[in-house]
Formats: C-alpha cells, structure tokens, sequence
C-alpha cells in the first residue's frame, strides 16, 4: 500500500508539474505572437481593400500602380524624403549621382512648348555640331516636341552611346528651321564651376554627385596657377547646391581640412553611430576661405558648411540653411527599383544636429529681391522645419562623438542656447545671374582683402576639444 501510494503521489505531481508547464508555454507563446498577430490582421485589411479596389473601382486599375503607390504612400508618411523609386526612376538616380550619362552635351529649358538651349558644354557633341545657346528644338528625329515635358524631351535625347539623333532647330537671324545629325557620346557633368576674380579663387559647388570631389581639386590647382603667389584666399559657393552623396561631401570637407571629425552620423541604436575623420593635406594651403550659403543650402551642402564653420577654417556668409540634416540609404529591390530610406541623422563635429535646424552663418547677408519678384516670393522661405511630416531634430549628442564644449554658445540675437532654440531652418534662396548684382559675392570679395566692415551678428562656433581652428537648367 505503501508503494501504491507513493507511485500515485508521484504520477500526480508530475502531472500536475506539466500542467504548468504547458499553461506558461501556451500563455508565452500567445504574448510573443499577440503582435504579429496584429500585423497580420493589418496586412489583412490591406490584402481586402486591394481586392475590393480591384474588383469594384469605377475602371479598371494597373495592379502594378495600386501597389507602388500603396508602397510609396507607406514610406512617405515617415518623413519628406523616404520613398520608393520605380526602376526608371533608380537608373535615373543613379545616372545623376554618376554625373556621366550617354547624351549630346547641352544644358537645355522648356519655353512656349519647345526646348531652348542654355548653353552647350564644351568639348561634347552638341558643341561640336554647333549647337549655340538660345537656340530652339522644335523636333527630335522628325518628332515634335509639343506635348512632351522637359524631362520627356531629355529623356528622348539621352540614349546609348555611339547613336544618332537628328535635332530641328530654329535660331535667330535663320529664316528656316534646320535639322542637326549629332552622335551621343559620354556626357560628364563637371560639378563644380570656378574662375579667378582678382586675387580671389571662386568655386561653385553645384551639386555632389561622383565627380565633385575630383573636378574640385582639379579647379583648386588650375586657379592656385592662374592666380599664383598673389591668392587671397577662396570662396566656396555652396548656394542653391541640394546635396548629393555623402563620401563626397566627406571628401570635399578633408580637401580643406588637416585632421578632425568632419561629420557624426547617427542611426537608431547607439552603436551606429560613425564618424568620418579629416586626413593630412589642405589644397587651399591654409589661405583663408569664405563659404557662401543660404535657404537652397541642403544635406551634403551643409556638413561642408558645418564642418569648415566648427574647427574656425572658414567664414560662413549668407543666410540659414534648409536644415535638411538626415541620412537616406538607397536599398536596392531588384528588378523592381529600390527604396530611398531615412536611417540616421548628421551632426557637426561640435555635435550639433542639422536637422530642421540648418546651418546659422557668421555673418548674415541678405539678398535684395529685384523689383520684378517683391511680392511674388513668399512671406516665410521654406526649409526642413516647414515640411509637413519632417523629421524631428534631436538634443540628444552621440555618444561617439568628441567632446562638445561644456556650454553651448549662447545665440546674439535670442540670448538662448543654440541647442535650446526651436527648429527653424531654411531662408532666402535668390542669388542674381550678374556677379555685380550679387551682394553676398561682393561682400565675400571685400571680405577676404580686408575691406568689409560690420554685418557680423554671429559668432563662428567653437572649434571640438583636441583639433585645431581652423528652376535649373537640366543638362543632357
């Protein structure tokens, strides 16, 4: 009896032991998936109203098109500048951010239905056939233009390298249009722009796509030989200039720069966080230099702004930049396009963060609005922190990052901490055509050769611990 008891003791613990067991399971198992199982039904409202689409919209619909648009709207509703790209518009990035393409080598715009020539570049098919600027296409291959978009004619006039395409042409002082045979070639698009201006070193930096950082040491060295031991110093004209690629606006930086951080990215984890360091070597051998920005100022634009501005080797002149402070990673699909992501922020080695913020110049110059556009340019310039739905700018500093200065400099205008000051970004973007007319320019010019007096309202920020002081015309 003994034994039977304890045999049945024994049966009924271990019973009631795997009970319990299997009641835990159960009920972790039910909260580990009561997440997914929410996704899932989400995903399941989608899938009815697609069918429901599908089956009963007043004409029938390209499934191809519910579904981009179905991703696109997913990914927009996180921030202004995450999206999905259709493979046209991928090969169409990634031929931007290559800046070579196949083409005939114009800058063109759209006028009363027709393509007008802005100018042809040097040395490219177009100018070797004797495309003029001002000149106006009026049909490609015996097609007419009218009808078709700017970027459906560019597109048109793109293509393989090695092809002909034949260009009707009116110009002024012909009575009669003409046709023009011209073969594409590889068409580059130089980046940068630059000339003497006395004894000053002009640079323009257009945009910072493939070519940017080579075309500007090549325009660094051609003007430090034209110009010789009487240089001043350099302006660097980042007006109006988007952006582009990172490693470029890193290697653009380090042209300048002898050592330090030049930019601190920083994703949605800690350990994210990287920082990309300056390297020996200063093409403008230490002269000084002047960068020019304002609300046309953005992304990549602005970590060369912020960079140059934080370790003192440069005068910012201007006005505020668009702020737009945030990293995109272009993640492939395929044969299906990609996707444009936001994964992290920028900040500038003093660890202050671009976005919605922009970047504040040393000295502020306004520029006038000619007569003609008083009262059509609008009453608040548009930046990052206007955009419906932009990404919050962030106090937090990265952890990685060299030490910042112990109190953030107050502001001359407002007597607040930079880092306690609402988002507001963005200013101005009107920059005049004729040199003469641009004050900012000629206020930078007197600047470097000591001749301008008064305007500074902000001071330049303190350098990080342990570095120095330191519509646009569309090319085919």
């Amino acid at each position: 009896m003994r034994k039977t008891d304890l045999v049945f003791w024994t049966f009924l613990t271990m019973t009631g032991l795997a009970g319990a067991t299997t009641v835990f399971n159960v009920t972790q198992t039910y909260s580990a998936s009561s997440p997914n199982s929410e996704l899932y039904r989400q995903l399941d409202l989608f899938g009815d109203v697609f069918e429901r689409v599908r089956s009963d919209y007043v004409e029938k619909p390209d499934d191809t098109m519910l579904i981009e648009s179905a991703i696109n709207g997913m990914l927009a509703a996180l921030d202004p500048h995450s999206s999905y790209m259709s493979p046209k518009n991928y090969r169409d990035m990634q031929v931007q951010t290559r800046g070579e393409f196949g083409g005939l080598g114009i800058e063109v715009t759209m006028e009363n239905g027709v393509v007008k020539v802005v100018a042809p570049i040097d040395d490219t098919p177009a100018s070797k056939a004797g495309i003029q600027a001002n000149d106006l296409i009026t049909h490609l291959d015996s097609e007419q233009i009218s009808g078709l978009t700017l970027e459906q004619a560019v597109e048109k006039m793109r293509g393989p390298v090695n092809t002909p395409i034949t260009l009707t042409v009116v110009r002024k002082g012909k009575d009669e249009p003409f046709d023009v045979k011209i073969v594409r070639d590889f068409i580059r698009i130089n980046a940068v722009k630059a000339r003497a201006e006395g004894d000053i070193a002009y640079v323009k930096v257009t945009t910072f796509n493939e070519q940017t950082h080579a075309n500007l040491v090549k325009a660094m060295d051609s003007l430090k030989k034209e110009i010789g031991p009487k240089l001043k110093g350099i302006i660097i004209d980042l007006r109006n200039n988007p952006g582009g690629l990172l490693d470029q606006a890193i290697a653009v930086s380090d042209d300048f720069l002898e050592r330090g951080a030049i930019v601190l990215t920083k994703g949605r984890n800690n350990e994210e966080t990287q920082r990309a360091q300056a390297r020996p070597g200063d093409t403008a051998d230490g002269k000084p230099i002047v960068v020019l920005i304002n609300g046309g100022s953005a992304s990549a634009s602005e970590i060369v702004a912020g960079a140059l501005k934080d370790h003192k080797r440069a005068t910012i002149i201007g006005t505020r930049s668009f702020g737009k402070g945030s990293v995109q990673t272009i993640i492939p699909l395929g044969a299906n396009g990609a996707i444009r992501l936001t994964t992290a922020r920028y900040y500038t080695p003093s660890n202050r963060s671009i976005q919605a913020k922009g970047i504040d110049p040393d000295i502020i110059i306004e520029q006038e609005l000619p007569d003609e556009l008083k009262g059509k340019a609008p009453e608040k310039p548009r930046g990052e922190a206007s955009l419906r739905g932009h990404l919050r700018g962030e106090d937090e500093k990265p952890a990685a990052a060299e030490p910042a200065t112990k109190e953030a400099e107050p502001s001359e205008a407002s007597g607040e901490s930079k880092e306690e000051q609402k988002e507001e970004s963005g200013s101005s973007a009107y920059v005049p055509k004729e040199p003469e007319k641009d004050t900012q320019l000629q206020y930078a010019l007197k600047f470097l050769r000591g001749e301008a007096t008064g305007e500074t309202v902000a001071k330049p920020a303190v350098p990080p611990s342990g570095n120095p002081s330191a519509d646009k015309p569309v090319p085919n």
